[in-house]
C-alpha cells in the first residue's frame, strides 16, 4: 500500500469480512479487483482459504454497508455481523450443517457413480451391454448434473454473468458438454456416449469439494479454539442485586463476581477478595498467580479458590482475547509475498485453460482420423476438467493459517504473512536487555557509601528520586527503601535525562543519580570510586552513581538476573547460523557480563533510546536482515526500524503496536518457537507451490493426448486441492520447541 500522509491515516479505518460463496481463488480476485474500483478503499485483500476479505479504507468515502453491497453484487454472500464468542459457535454450527448436508448429497450422488462405474466395467471387461444402456445412463447421469451439481452451475452462471471465470465454470463446462454429448450419441450411430461420465465428473467434483471443506475446516480451527477459551456469562451486581447475564452484555463499568473455578469473563480490577488465577493461557506460566485489591485481571483466565469482586475496564472487542483473536485473524486473512506469483497465474488460469480445450477439440478434429469426433470431446473435457486453479489458491493461503494459528496457540501472535515470510530471511537477532534478556526485575545488592552519609541516608535520597518511576531500576531502589522501613522525601525540580539518570532536589539537597556520562556531564570526580564500580559491573551489576550537592556521595547496585530460558533459546539461535547481539544503555562491562552468561556474540552498550532506532538502521546498512527484540517503550523506535520486530507481550503497549510479532508469554523460546514455525510454513508453502504447478504442468499436456477418461481428471483434480490442505496440516505435527 502506498505512504499515507497523517491527514489519510487519521481517517484510515480497517474491517474483516467474511464472504460466502467462493469456489476458487478466481472468485477471490474478482472480488478483490471490484472492491479496489471503489472509491476510498485504499486495500483489499482476499483470502480463499480463510473466506476473508480484509478491507483498509477511508471513513470518510466509504463504509462497511457500501463494502457489502459491492461484494453481494457479484453473487456472493457476508456475513454482517462482528465475531463474538456467540456469532462464532452460530458459524461453526452452521458450518457443520452444511458438512452434513455436502456429505448426503455426496452420498447421493457418489452411490449413483458407483452404478455407472459398474455398468462401463461390464461392458469395457466383458462387453456385457444392458439393453437401452444410454437411458440407464440419462436417468442415472441426470440428477447428479442437475441437481447435486445445480449449486456449480448457479456459480459459474454468476461468475460468467459478472464477466469472471473462475473453477465452477471449467466443471460446468465439462459436464455439461459431456452430458451434451450423451444426447447427442442417440441420434448419431456408433457414437460413443459420454453421459455417465458427465455424472462421474460432477461427482467426483463434489466428493473433492466435501473433502476440501473438512480440510480447510480444520487449517482454520486456531480461532474456534480461541473462541472457547471465553466465559458464555457473567455474574454482575446491579443495584445491590447479584444477576447472570451474557458475556457480550458486560459493560464497563460493570462489578462483576467470580466464584473459586469460574472463567473470569471480561478484562478488569479487583475491588474486593484475594485469589489465585490460573493465567497460563496469558503467560505460559503454570503456577497460578496470586491477585488482590488493586491487581489486573484477564478474561479467559480461571479464578482458582478465592471469592473476588472486580471492576469491568475492558469488554467486547477491547479484552485481551478479543485482541488475539483479532489479529490472528487478520494475520491469517493477510496475503505473503511468496503469493503474488501464484495469484497473476491463477488470474489468468480459467480463460487460458478454456483456450487450450478449445485448441485440443479443433486439433482432434483436424488430425484425428478415425473416431477423430468422440477423441476430439474426450480429450477436451479431459482438460477442462483436470486443470485446478483451486491447488494454487490454496498452497500459501491454508499453510499460513495453519502457521499463524499454531502460532496463537503456543503464544506467538503475528500481525501478517509478511512478517512470518522476512522473519525466514533474518540472520542478526537484537535483544534489549531489561526484561527481555533479564526478568526485568533487579534488587538492591549493595549500597556502598563515601563516607560523607549512611547507607540508609543514601537509599532515602535515591527512593525521593525515583518515586513514581517505571524504570526497573527506580522501582528496585523504591522497594529496598520500604523494605527498610525508610520513608523518602518527595522530590522538587525533577528533571529525566535520558540514557543517564535523574536530578532533583530532595530535603534541600541537590541529588544527581546515574551513570558516568550523566556524573562527567556534570564533572563529578569519580576516580576515588571506580575499582569499586569496575568490581560491581565484573560480577553484572549495574553500578549506579549518586552524587549530593556536587559530591560524588556513593554507589547503588543492582543486579538483574537472567531468564531461565534465555541461554537456551539463544544458544539455539546460535546453533542455527543467527547472529545476537544485546542493545542496552547500561555500561559496556556489565553488558558484556550478561551477554557472556547467554552466549551471545554481539555488544552494543550505553546507547541512549535515541539512538537504539539508529544501531538497527546501522546494521541493516551492513547488509543484515534484523529481528529487534523487545519490551519498553523506548524500544518502539527500534522495533518499528526492525525488519521484524518482536515485542515481548508482557511489556508496553507501545511496543506491541510498533512490533510485527508479539510472544504473550514473554520468554526467549517463544523467538525459537517463531523462527521454526516461519521456516517450517514456507517449506510447507513451496512444497505446495511445486506440486499444485507441476500437477498443471504435467496434467493437461496429456488430457489433450486424448489418454486420460475424464471422470479420471476430475478425481484427480479433486484431490489435488485435498492434497495441498493436507500437506498444509502437517505443520501441526512439527516440533517447534526444540532447536531448530
Amino acid at each position: 500500500m502506498e505512504r499515507l500522509n497523517s491527514r489519510e491515516e487519521k481517517f484510515l479505518a480497517k474491517e474483516t469480512i467474511e464472504v460466502t460463496g467462493m469456489t476458487c481463488v478466481a472468485c477471490a480476485n474478482s472480488i478483490e479487483k471490484a472492491l479496489q474500483k471503489k472509491a476510498g478503499i485504499k486495500e483489499a485483500v482476499v483470502n480463499f482459504a480463510a473466506e476473508k476479505v480484509i478491507i483498509q479504507y477511508d471513513k470518510t468515502k466509504t463504509n462497511r454497508h457500501e463494502m457489502l453491497s459491492v461484494i453481494e453484487g457479484l453473487g456472493y454472500g457476508v456475513f454482517a455481523g462482528e465475531r463474538n464468542l456467540k456469532s462464532g459457535l452460530d458459524k461453526e454450527a452452521q458450518e457443520r450443517a452444511e458438512l452434513l448436508a455436502r456429505k448426503r448429497i455426496v452420498i447421493f450422488a457418489m452411490g449413483i457413480t458407483a452404478i455407472i462405474e459398474i455398468m462401463m466395467l461390464l461392458e469395457v471387461l466383458y462387453h456385457f451391454h444392458l439393453p437401452y444402456h444410454n437411458w440407464v445412463m440419462l436417468v442415472a447421469a441426470t440428477p447428479i448434473v442437475f441437481w447435486a451439481g445445480l449449486p456449480t452451475h448457479r456459480g459459474a452462471w454468476r461468475s460468467i454473468s459478472h464477466g469472471s471465470t473462475n473453477m465452477d465454470v471449467l466443471i460446468s463446462l465439462g459436464t455439461l458438454s459431456a452430458y451434451a454429448w450423451g444426447i447427442v450419441a442417440f441420434f448419431i450411430p456408433y457414437t460413443v456416449s459420454f453421459m455417465g461420465i458427465s455424472g462421474m465428473i460432477m461427482s467426483f467434483h463434489l466428493l473433492g469439494r466435501y473433502l476440501e471443506a473438512i480440510a480447510r475446516s480444520k487449517t482454520s480451527s486456531a480461532i474456534r479454539k480461541l473462541l472457547e477459551l471465553g466465559a458464555k456469562t457473567a455474574r454482575i451486581i446491579e443495584d445491590g442485586i447479584e444477576r447472570e447475564i451474557s458475556v457480550d452484555l458486560v459493560q464497563a463499568g460493570d462489578v462483576v463476581v467470580v466464584r473459586p473455578g469460574e472463567k473470569i469473563p471480561v478484562d478488569g480490577e479487583i475491588i474486593q477478595g484475594y485469589t489465585t488465577i490460573d493465567e497460563s493461557m496469558v503467560t505460559g506460566e503454570s503456577l497460578p498467580a496470586e491477585k488482590t485489591v488493586g491487581d489486573q485481571v484477564v478474561g479467559a483466565t480461571i479464578n482458582k479458590n478465592g471469592f473476588i469482586q472486580f471492576k469491568a475496564t475492558k469488554v467486547g472487542r477491547d479484552t485481551f482475547l478479543a485482541q488475539i483473536i483479532r489479529m490472528v485473524e487478520e494475520a491469517q486473512g493477510s496475503k505473503a509475498p511468496i503469493q503474488e506469483l501464484a495469484d497473476k497465474v491463477t488470474g489468468y488460469f480459467v480463460p487460458v485453460v478454456i483456450l487450450i480445450s478449445l485448441a485440443t477439440l479443433s486439433g482432434w478434429l483436424l488430425f484425428g482420423g478415425i473416431e477423430a469426433l468422440d477423441r476430439a470431446v474426450f480429450a477436451a473435457i479431459a482438460v477442462l476438467v483436470i486443470a485446478c486453479p483451486c491447488a494454487l489458491g490454496l498452497a500459501t493461503p491454508t499453510a499460513i493459517m495453519v502457521g499463524t494459528g499454531i502460532g496463537a496457540e503456543r503464544g506467538v501472535l503475528i500481525k501478517d504473512a509478511t512478517s512470518l515470510q522476512t522473519l525466514l530471511d533474518v540472520d542478526t537477532i537484537i535483544f534489549d536487555k531489561t526484561g527481555t534478556i533479564t526478568k526485568g526485575e533487579p534488587s538492591v545488592t549493595e549500597i556502598i557509601s563515601t563516607g560523607a552519609l549512611t547507607e540508609d541516608e543514601l537509599l532515602s535520597l535515591a527512593a525521593g528520586g525515583e518515586i513514581g518511576s517505571e524504570h526497573p531500576l527506580g522501582q528496585a531502589i523504591v522497594r529496598a527503601a520500604m523494605e527498610r522501613a525508610i520513608t523518602p522525601e518527595g522530590a522538587t525540580d525533577f528533571q529525566a535525562i535520558p540514557g543517564k539518570g535523574i536530578r532533583a532536589i530532595i530535603a534541600g539537597k541537590d541529588v544527581l543519580l546515574g551513570n558516568r556520562k550523566l556524573m562527567n556531564e556534570m564533572e563529578i570526580q569519580t576516580d576515588s570510586m571506580e575499582n569499586t564500580m569496575a568490581e560491581l559491573e565484573d560480577q553484572g551489576k549495574t553500578a549506579m552513581l549518586i552524587a549530593v550537592n556536587g559530591q560524588l556521595a556513593g554507589i547503588i547496585a543492582v543486579a538483574d538476573t537472567v531468564k531461565e530460558d534465555s541461554r537456551r533459546a539463544i544458544a539455539a539461535l546460535t546453533k542455527a547460523g543467527l547472529t545476537t547481539a544485546i542493545l542496552t544503555g547500561d555500561n559496556e562491562r556489565t553488558a558484556k557480563t550478561i551477554a557472556l552468561q547467554v552466549g551471545i556474540d554481539r555488544v552494543l552498550a550505553q546507547v541512549l533510546p535515541d539512538q537504539k532506532e539508529a544501531e538497527v538502521r546501522r546494521l541493516q546498512e551492513e547488509g543484515h536482515v534484523v529481528a529487534m527484540v523487545g519490551d519498553g517503550i523506548n524500544d518502539a523506535p527500534a522495533l518499528a526500524q526492525a525488519n521484524v520486530g518482536i515485542a515481548i507481550g508482557s511489556g508496553t503497549d507501545i511496543a506491541i503496536e510498533a512490533s510485527d510479532i508479539t510472544l504473550i508469554r514473554g520468554d526467549l523460546t517463544s523467538v525459537v518457537t517463531a523462527i521454526r514455525l516461519s521456516r517450517h510454513t514456507f517449506r510447507i508453502i513451496r512444497q505446495n507451490l511445486f506440486w499444485a504447478f507441476a500437477y498443471n504442468v504435467l496434467a493437461i499436456p496429456i488430457a489433450t493426448t486424448g489418454r486420460l477418461s475424464p471422470a479420471i481428471a476430475a478425481l484427480a483434480m479433486a484431490l489435488s486441492s485435498v492434497s495441498v490442505l493436507l500437506n498444509s496440516l502437517r505443520l501441526r505435527r512439527q516440533k517447534l520447541d526444540t532447536e531448530l
